[in-house]
């Protein structure tokens, strides 16, 4: 399919809004789950489903995954199917996800992708109980592994490949071969070859490329077609969700940057009328300055993720617009992401943990 027959990111074929898409957040807040009504058909989501399906086709995989959607990213391992969380299936959803969480995991057309990518792995580990094999076990480890509601990376290990943010693949055995498969999926042996060079992970690709040739044509054991937890089914109001969520991932964000960024920002009553909100600004470069920040130090980029939604937030309650120069302002972002008291903080609490 070219890329011009593409949808782009939250549009939707259906000639109606929904009518909880005009309701002020208070009362979305205030809906169950059951009502929002959605599903991947006629979203741009079911054209990502269908580019995946491409990708693992091509490879010679006899799966064919199903998406459905739910209140978050998942793969069961009774069934060769994807949750999809609710917020991708509309706009107005994704606005109030953003406000509520900082961020909307998959929100893109990349990223959404790169997650799609991520849970087919789960699939064809479970559809071939891949889990069971001695050498499998050897190099992910046992998929028996309690999981962790989070967990500490080491940002310099090279036992493993990076393919989603925060070194996910640490995080269990499980999401460690998920994570291999979904680079392995797309990039050609020579590119992952040359990019993991003398690492561990490299075995890793190595054995999933040999296991992949294998299975090649082979049918799975999962085939039934099923939905947990479908949207339909669920009954918890759209407030209690992030309630939970917010909570679960530390979203409240403190007062660490402050003084800095009105420094580096200027309050909306003293910017020129038109001027970018300084939490966009600070989003439209986060992989920019993920880099910057990298380049300073290892250490300091196992915390970026979380500092960086707290400087977020903070410059969207203090109501802070970017003047410029772009370039200045991204340098003295620099700065004060790798401070050594903002270190400190995040190096001192749960936050320099991931949660899961």
């Amino acid at each position: 399919m070219s890329s011009t027959q593409i949808s782009r990111p939250f549009a939707s074929r259906r000639s109606r809004p929904p009518r909880w898409a005009g309701l002020a957040d208070r009362d979305l807040l205030r809906l169950p789950m059951s009502d929002l009504d959605l599903t991947v058909k006629d979203t741009w989501l079911e054209t990502c489903l269908a580019q995946l399906n491409t990708e693992i086709s091509a490879r010679g995989l006899a799966v064919k995954a199903h998406a459905w959607i739910s209140n978050e990213w998942f793969s069961p391992d009774n069934t060769p199917g994807i949750s999809m969380p609710f917020y991708l299936a509309h706009p107005r959803l994704a606005r109030l996800e953003r406000r509520m969480v900082m961020e909307v995991e998959g929100g893109t057309r990349r990223e959404c992708m790169r997650i799609l990518r991520h849970e087919s792995g789960h699939i064809i580990q479970h559809g071939f109980h891949l889990h069971r094999r001695r050498r499998w076990q050897n190099l992910f480890g046992p998929s028996s592994t309690p999981y962790p509601n989070y967990y500490r990376p080491d940002p310099k290990s090279r036992n493993f490949v990076r393919h989603l943010d925060k070194y996910y693949a640490q995080c269990h055995p499980d999401e460690d071969f998920a994570e291999t498969f979904a680079l392995w999926l797309t990039q050609s042996p020579s590119t992952w070859r040359r990019r993991y060079a003398d690492w561990p992970a490299l075995d890793k690709l190595e054995y999933v490329d040999e296991l992949m040739k294998e299975l090649a044509g082979e049918k799975p054991s999962l085939t039934e077609r099923v939905e947990v937890d479908p949207i339909k089914e669920l009954t918890e109001t759209l407030g209690e969700h992030y309630s939970r969520k917010r909570e679960h991932y530390g979203v409240d964000a403190p007062s660490t940057f402050d003084r800095k960024l009105k420094r580096i920002f200027v309050r909306a009553h003293n910017a020129p009328k038109h001027a970018m909100r300084a939490s966009a600004f600070v989003r439209g470069n986060r992989e920019r300055l993920r880099r910057e920040v990298e380049r300073v130090s290892e250490d300091y980029a196992v915390i970026f993720d979380e500092a960086l939604k707290d400087l977020i937030e903070r410059c969207r309650d203090l109501d802070l617009r970017f003047c410029g120069p772009v370039r200045d302002t991204r340098a003295a972002l620099v700065r004060l992401l790798t401070r050594p008291n903002v270190y400190a903080r995040y190096n001192t609490t749960r936050r320099q943990w991931y949660a899961v």
